[in-house]
């Protein structure tokens, strides 16, 4: 994947509401790229130290918090979560379908 893919992934991840999140899937299917989850990933590692993009809404498909060591500390994912109202518990966000965010659903392309 190029840097433009990069840069759709920085801006679908601005639109996420705070007090939800997505997936890396989730919003590979939304740009049109379903089997580039990991690119997403990628795309997020280097976004953990934008300030703009609020990387720690994103989340594997199970809500696990697999990007977390990619933030300033390992914790900060979480507490970010958390701070938007996001139960975490064990590096996971509790009922996910509560506030899981999907793009192909709330946007329109």
């Amino acid at each position: 994947m190029d840097y433009p893919f990069f840069e759709n992934v920085y801006e679908v991840v601005k639109l996420i509401p705070r007090g939800r999140v997505s997936s890396y899937g989730a919003i590979a299917r939304y740009l049109g790229a379903a089997k580039s989850a990991r690119a997403v990933g990628y795309a997020l590692n280097k976004a953990s130290i934008m300030p703009d993009v609020p990387a720690h809404r994103v989340v594997n498909r199970n809500g696990l918090l697999t990007g977390r060591h990619h933030f300033s500390h390992p914790d900060a994912m979480e507490q970010a979560l958390v701070a938007e109202g996001i139960p975490v518990r064990e590096n996971q966000v509790q009922d996910l379908g509560k506030y899981y965010w999907d793009p192909t659903q709330e946007l329109t392309i």
